[in-house]
This record gives structure tokens, C-alpha cells and sequence, in this order.
């Protein structure tokens, strides 16, 4: 039923309507589907023609000549069709249908019914298609055709039932479904944030089965097995990513993340997953936190995980949605503020601040015994004052750069004023302080071997505490010895360069 023109209506002395005698007429007449019986004889007249002239490929013969198509259309002959045949096609009667099957088959049509002429030239006495009819007032019609060439007529053709079945309300339905589909595939695919669809069904039978063997402590349990969280993070199936995951992660497609996800998901994101399976032992299907990812090219990756097990699926956790937004700009500068807060601006040792709350937590806990190393800048007033601050401040950061060069941790220098500085040593007795004093000159010698203009000069006293002493009583000590030491610089020094800085 798929051309797009008039098929030609029964001669006069093959009157249209007649029907064969006994049951099947009736109930040819009133089955609940459009049926059409028509005579495809002049079609296959035109295939035996074409064979003779040695056509071998029906479709390639369409293409070369495509007006071939139009022509078996018109040589199709409706014979009758049935009530619902008219009711559906809004047609008065069989002549009304018959003389406007232009309006009925339209448009792109002729596609449609070059394949059914494909698989009757194929030798198929069967043919189906789904395509677009209209009724006679021009409503549009999806329909799902199937034809058949009735039984002894299969020489001649001049005998096939059509039925056309109106499936304009499925395919509605499955076009509304498509747009669902496409616009949830559109959120997820293009979401701002990285979405990964994942299963966590081997996940939950590994903790079901530590259940069922009676583990009821599950962080203890993972302490003594930490084995079991490494097997649970390879138990994860990745079902699908979005694209802002391969752009955050520098993956050139969704195989490339895939195959290398142990180079995203290593180091500390192994004790963030812990505590992650210790929430859905608990029995938290939500789940919020910061973890720290690596995307493919080496660099860090801090995300803000959500993790939600979807409705529908809580009893397998086969579903899993999680999202990461990238936090690694809010990290940094999290990083820079505690730094500033920490550390001194312009030497880069610690500032005032830290030196201050470690020489507390030392007095608290040691390790014990504690040596602290007082230092003091020489000149440091007389460079200002005849080269100009900013030589000054070159100074200053030699003197940061020496410092940090000969303190590692868990030892800290810090800048603790002007031209004051300050090294805490845990766990170091008296000796270990003089090595430090005397790796800091080696420092010092070689500094000023690289940079010409003003020397570096440093002024140090050392004080050890044991447990029991009050640290500060330390610091004035090393602050003692400290002055006494840079007195007895200026003492060797001409008169003009001495100065009370």
C-alpha cells in the first residue's frame, strides 16, 4: 500500500466489491484490522519483462531508472477492502478511497514500496514495511503494512492481502520515549560536572558476605584486612562516563579512561574508599566527601564526590550514579591561605605563627629533648640604610634559602621578627645542635660565594631542653648566647661598621 499513486480500481466486469462466497467473506469484511486485496499481476509482468532484458539487482535497475518505481505502483489494482480499511482512512466508500489513494499515499512513499518490490523480486511471497499513510480529511497515519501473495496465485500475483495496521499511537509513544531518552542522554552527556554511571553489585556481595561470616565490626575488620579494600575497589564496574569527565581527566576518550583507571584512582584515594564502604556497611546509600583523583597526564585531581546508589536499585547496587566537581582551584588556594598563615611571605621559612604553636606542642609532647637555635641577621640596618630596603630584602631571602637548605623535617626554621630567626629541634640533644650551627656557616660560606654585593652574616646561640624544662627558658638561653655571639662580631669589626641591629 505504499505508492504514490491512484492504484487503478477493478474493471466493470470485476465489480469491486463482490466477495467470495461462505465465511470468509464476512469475515474479511469485518476484521478489526484494514485489509486490502489487490492484484499485484501487472508487477510481476513487469519483473519477467525486466529479467529477460537481463536485469539481475531490482534496486540498482530502481536507482538507474527511478520512474520504474512510480510505474509498478500504478499497475497495482485494488480489488476491495474491507469497513476498517474505510473507517480508518476517513473515506465514505470504496470509490471514494479508490479515486483519492493519491492523498492516501504520499510523499516519500515510493521508498517504502521499492522494498517491498525488493523482497518480491527476491522471491518472497511475504512482504512487510512500516511507512506513512493519510486519511482522505489529511490526518497523518503510521502504519505497519504486511502483504501476502494468497495461496494459487502465486504465478500470476493477481491475488495479495495486504493488511495495514495504525500503530500511530506507538509510534508516538516511542518517539516521545526517544526525546526522553535523548534529553536525559543530554543532561548526563553534557552535565558541567563529571558523571560516571557505575556498578557496585560485586561490591555489595563482598560486604554481605563478610556480614554473613560474622564480621559486625567492619572498621576494625578492614584494619586487620586491608587486602579486602583493595579487592572491593577492583570489584567496581564503570559503565559509562560523560564528556566533562574526559576533559577533567585529560582522556582522549571513554576507552583510554576506562583501561587506565588505576592511574586515576591511586594513593590517597585508597583510604577515602574505605571509609566509603565503611558508610555502606552502615547502610548510607548517599554519601558526600573530598577525595584526591590523578587525571591521565600526572596531576592532582580534588573532586567533591556524591555518591548515590539509584531508587530502584538499593537492594543490588547495580546502579550507582557519582558525581565529581573539581575543587583542585578551591584546594590551592586553600593551600595558599594556610601557607600564608603559616609561612613568612618574603623567606618562605614559617612565620611567627607556626613558631609560636610548635613551641607549644613540643612543650606538650616533645619528642624530647628539644634544642632550639637562635639566629639573628648581621647588618641587616646597615644594608638599609645605604643600599635601600630592597637590598635588604635580597638579604633576608639568602638568609630563608640557607635556613630551609639545612632544615628538613622534622625540624623547622621559622622568621619569628625583623631580622630574627628561630630553629625548633625535636628529638636533638647538645651535639645535634652543634652540627646544625655548623652545617648553617658551611651554608652561609658557600651563599656568599654565589651572591656578590652584601655578605651574608648570621649570629647563632643554641639551648637544649630536656623533659620537665619550660622551652621558653630555652629560648632565652639561645637568645642569650645568640647576643653574645653578635657582640663579639661587631668587637672585631672597624667602628664604622658596627651597628645595634
Amino acid at each position: 500500500m505504499l505508492d504514490t499513486l491512484p492504484r487503478g480500481s477493478a474493471p466493470a466486469n470485476d465489480a469491486p466489491q463482490e466477495a467470495p462466497s461462505g465465511d470468509d467473506s464476512e469475515m474479511f469484511e469485518l476484521a478489526p484490522v484494514s485489509l486490502w486485496l489487490e492484484d499485484f499481476s501487472g508487477v510481476r509482468a513487469l519483473f519477467d519483462a525486466w529479467r529477460a532484458q537481463g536485469v539481475t539487482d531490482l534496486r540498482a535497475h530502481f536507482v538507474e531508472y527511478p520512474a520504474l518505481v512510480a510505474e509498478c505502483a500504478h499497475s497495482i489494482r485494488v480489488i476491495k477492502v474491507n469497513q476498517k480499511t474505510l473507517a480508518q482512512f476517513e473515506a465514505a466508500d470504496f470509490e471514494a478511497l479508490t479515486s483519492n489513494l493519491a492523498s492516501v499515499f504520499r510523499d516519500d512513499m515510493l521508498k517504502t514500496h521499492l522494498e517491498e518490490l525488493c523482497q518480491l523480486w527476491a522471491g518472497q511471497a511475504h512482504f512487510t514495511s512500516q511507512t506513512v499513510n493519510y486519511t482522505l480529511g489529511g490526518r497523518r497515519l503510521d502504519v505497519l503494512l504486511k502483504g501476502a501473495v494468497l495461496p494459487g496465485h502465486e504465478e500470476r500475483w493477481d491475488r495479495v492481502l495486504v493488511s495495514v495496521e495504525d500503530i500511530t499511537e506507538l509510534e508516538g509513544a516511542r518517539h516521545r520515549v526517544t526525546l526522553a531518552e535523548q534529553y536525559v542522554r543530554g543532561l548526563f552527556e553534557y552535565s558541567p560536572v563529571s558523571l560516571w554511571v557505575e556498578d557496585f553489585s560485586s561490591v555489595k556481595r563482598l560486604l554481605d558476605d563478610a556480614r554473613s561470616a560474622g564480621i559486625s565490626d567492619f572498621r576494625v575488620f578492614t584494619d586487620v584486612h586491608p587486602e579486602f579494600v583493595e579487592r572491593c575497589m577492583q570489584e567496581i564496574h564503570v559503565l559509562d562516563v560523560n564528556q566533562h569527565t574526559l576533559d577533567m581527566f585529560v582522556a582522549k576518550d571513554k576507552k583510554t579512561l576506562l583501561a587506565r583507571l588505576p592511574d586515576v584512582f591511586r594513593d590517597d584515594m585508597r583510604p577515602h574508599f574505605r571509609e566509603q564502604l565503611i558508610d555502606l556497611w552502615d547502610g548510607k546509600l548517599f554519601q558526600q566527601r573530598e577525595v584526591l583523583n590523578y587525571s591521565l597526564d600526572g596531576n592532582e585531581v580534588h573532586v567533591h564526590l556524591q555518591f548515590s546508589i539509584l531508587p530502584g536499585h538499593e537492594k543490588n547496587w547495580d546502579l550507582v550514579l557519582v558525581a565529581l566537581t573539581d575543587i583542585t582551584a578551591r584546594k590551592k588556594a586553600e593551600a595558599y591561605l594556610e601557607f600564608l598563615g603559616k609561612h613568612d611571605v618574603l623567606t618562605k621559612l614559617r612565620n611567627r605563627s607556626f613558631y609560636v604553636d610548635e613551641l607549644n606542642r613540643l612543650e606538650r609532647k616533645g619528642p624530647w629533648p628539644v634544642t632550639i637555635i637562635m639566629a639573628d641577621l648581621n647588618g641587616l640596618k646597615r644594608v638599609n640604610d645605604q643600599l635601600g630596603h630592597a637590598a635588604g630584602d635580597a638579604l633576608l631571602r639568602r638568609a630563608g634559602e640557607v635556613l630551609a637548605k639545612a632544615t628538613d623535617a622534622p625540624f623547622h626554621a621559622a622568621r619569628i621578627g625583623g631580622d630574627e630567626f628561630a630553629i625548633l629541634m625535636p628529638d636533638t640533644d647538645e651535639r645535634g645542635g652543634a652540627a646544625m650551627v655548623d652545617a648553617i656557616r658551611q651554608l652561609v660560606d658557600l651563599n656568599n660565594q654565589f651572591y656578590p654585593g652584601s655578605v651574608l652574616s648570621l649570629s647563632m646561640g643554641a639551648a637544649t631542653c630536656q623533659r620537665g624544662d619550660r622551652l621558653e627558658a630555652g629560648v632565652q638561653r639561645a637568645d642569650l648566647l645568640m647576643y653574645e655571639e653578635k657582640h663579639a662580631h661587631y668587637a672585631n669589626r672597624p667602628s664604622a661598621d658596627a651597628s645595634s641591629d
